[in-house]
């Protein structure tokens, strides 16, 4: 799964008392500020009540500042609003300085599992993947009968590139508590072991665990939506999404989800409406990533440099914030600057953190064979492809690179397959791919 950063770093978060923005220490820990979110995502009364909780949890730390339970609550509200506001850059530094001021007070040990298990879940988030699967792998020796600590660690070995070790981790996760997250994880890795059928059902079944309305639900519906256009099924895609915009109002990755479907559908205007829409609604660099490649593509210029000088301006505030975001600038030099060379040097830095992951694989495939080098283009895909994925982006390119090397009926045999998979396919190579048949 993939934001606009306020300007702040740990250093810098705005601190709370009350009503009081200005720092100043509340006892013993100082207590980063709830922001409000500028619009109203899901249900009206929702941000109350979070306003609710969230003082009320103030109070109890104002009255005792060792209720370690109340601190570590407080942490888990600003995850969730991290990702219901996309206020990534105030939120994430918050939790971890709430997190590692509870570790750093040694609790006891029920206590500091759930330190951990906060903790590596934020560096997860800040793609700090090597860190977050060391504290996994501490905390996970403390309490090994709870789910969410192999979730850890599945993702972070996804991440890394240890699939079989992911593997390992879903089936003793799926084993402790089959529900919305254990079936979530179970869908992707089918996905990328070539069982797109297997990663859909499974999908279904991580939302029918879910609560209708609650953002992880519409995720997990969104995620559906996802997999259904990936393969091909855009009705099917285009329900998934409707559904979680009637189950969670102005749901902003549901909105631009359907921006997507009215743009493959040619509906250049509705898309662009909204897409804008979702910008509105919260600070995701991805929305405005789309937004300023469409622009690109109307011959826009002006519009889209101007997007695009906003976008690194945003990545540079999540770099700020700790977060990892390499393997976006590479995404924005490709795809919005044609400045291949800068691409591959942030893509190469990623890939000198994760060398075994598939997505940086294909992004270092691409961004070779756009330069030309299709064999360093080929030695890259064929890593990302380690696991036997069917994505048709992926074969769709290994087509093109047969075609390259005078393979033609195989190459030809394979980019059928591509489109037959997702007549929809559309990617940087994949049009060029599809004049050619």
């Amino acid at each position: 799964m993939k934001n606009i950063i306020l300007l702040l770093t740990i250093l810098s978060i705005c601190w709370s008392c009350n009503n009081d923005n200005s720092q100043k220490a509340i006892g013993s820990p100082e207590i980063p500020a709830l922001l409000q979110r500028q619009a109203v995502i899901g249900p009206t009364e929702e941000m109350g009540n979070v306003n609710d909780l969230y003082n009320g949890l103030v109070a109890k730390i104002k009255a005792n500042p060792k209720n370690y339970d109340a601190r570590l609550n407080l942490a888990e509200l600003f995850m969730q609003e991290a990702r219901i506001s996309g206020e990534h850059g105030h939120y994430f530094p918050a939790a971890l300085t709430i997190v590692n001021a509870v570790l750093n007070e040694n609790p006891e040990q029920g206590l500091k599992y759930r330190a951990m298990l906060d903790k590596a879940s934020v560096l997860l988030s800040l793609h700090q993947f090597a860190e977050a699967k060391k504290i996994g792998e501490e905390a996970v020796k403390l309490n090994p009968y709870d789910a969410g600590i192999y979730g850890v660690l599945v993702d972070a070995n996804v991440e890394l590139g240890n699939y079989e070790e992911a593997v390992k981790m879903s089936d003793k996760m799926i084993s402790v508590r089959p529900d919305i997250r254990s079936y979530s994880r179970i869908s992707y890795l089918r996905e990328i072991h070539g069982q797109p059928e297997g990663s859909i059902e499974a999908m279904k079944l991580a939302v029918s665990a879910g609560y209708p309305g609650l953002e992880q639900t519409e995720w997990a519906r969104l995620v559906l939506g996802n997999l259904y256009k990936n393969y091909g099924y855009l009705d099917s895609a285009e329900i998934q999404y409707n559904i979680a915009l009637s189950m969670r109002p102005n749901y902003p990755f549901a909105v631009a989800a359907l921006a997507d479907v009215e743009a493959l559908k040619g509906n250049e205007t509705k898309a662009k409406e909204l897409l804008e829409k979702a910008c509105t609604l919260i600070p995701e660099v991805g929305f405005y990533v789309d937004l300023a490649k469409m622009e690109k593509e109307k011959g826009n210029t002006e519009r889209a440099k101007k997007l695009t000088n906003e976008i690194l301006v945003m990545l540079a505030d999540d770099e700020a914030s700790g977060h990892m975001m390499s393997l976006e600038y590479a995404e924005v030099y490709m795809d919005l600057l044609d400045n291949m060379n800068k691409a591959l040097e942030y893509a190469k830095k990623e890939y000198a953190a994760r060398p075994d992951n598939i997505d940086v694989n294909k992004s270092l495939a691409v961004i070779y064979y756009r330069k030309g080098d299709y064999n360093k283009s080929n030695e890259h895909l064929i890593k990302a492809l380690k696991t036997k994925s069917k994505n048709p982006e992926l074969l769709c390119l290994e087509g093109l690179l047969m075609l390259k090397n005078s393979a033609n009926i195989e190459g030809k045999q394979l980019i059928r397959q591509a489109f037959s998979s997702n007549p929809n396919l559309n990617c940087s190579y994949c049009n060029e791919a599809k004049q050619l048949l």
